[in-house]
């Protein structure tokens, strides 16, 4: 039996009302989210609200006294973007349920929304942090590799 325009219409607006409030949730969860981070030296902790902005930076243990600029911004710069590469991916999966399918961005047809510009920048961050992270890790294996050789 087929629907007719009026329940379809009434069914798309039901719709739309369940994900205007899912929406809203999300944006009461994430004004209040934000990500904290120490660099790998442990001398720098950033935290970064749901936008990705900074919005403290702690200097620990006194480390940065001993600390060169140069090695001193590194950690900053280092902890900032694994906290924005962490908020990133929390933004997405905060707005992941309201997707279509699965791993898809969010689609209303003929909403003029391009969802792949609104996501796009929070993906390339968390891939950014991702390959940070993982080139952190090889930076790691590979100083304990050279010091077990010298050995």
């Amino acid at each position: 039996m087929k629907e007719s325009i009026k329940d379809r219409l009434a069914k798309a607006v039901a719709n739309l009302e369940e994900t205007q409030k899912a929406v809203a949730r999300a944006r009461e969860q994430l004004s209040v989210a934000s990500a904290t981070v120490r660099s790998r030296d442990r001398s720098v902790e950033v935290t970064v609200n749901s936008q990705g902005q900074l919005s403290e930076v702690k200097f620990l243990d006194g480390k940065y006294r001993t600390m060169g600029a140069a090695q001193l911004s590194a950690s900053v710069i280092e902890a900032a973007q694994q906290a924005q590469a962490e908020m990133a991916q929390m933004v997405l999966n905060t707005f992941q349920p309201l997707s279509e399918t699965p791993g898809a961005r969010p689609h209303v047809e003929g909403s003029g929304v391009d969802w792949d510009q609104i996501f796009g920048p929070l993906t390339e961050t968390v891939e950014r942090g991702a390959a940070a992270h993982r080139g952190a890790s090889d930076k790691l294996r590979d100083e304990i590799t050279e010091d077990g050789e010298k050995r």
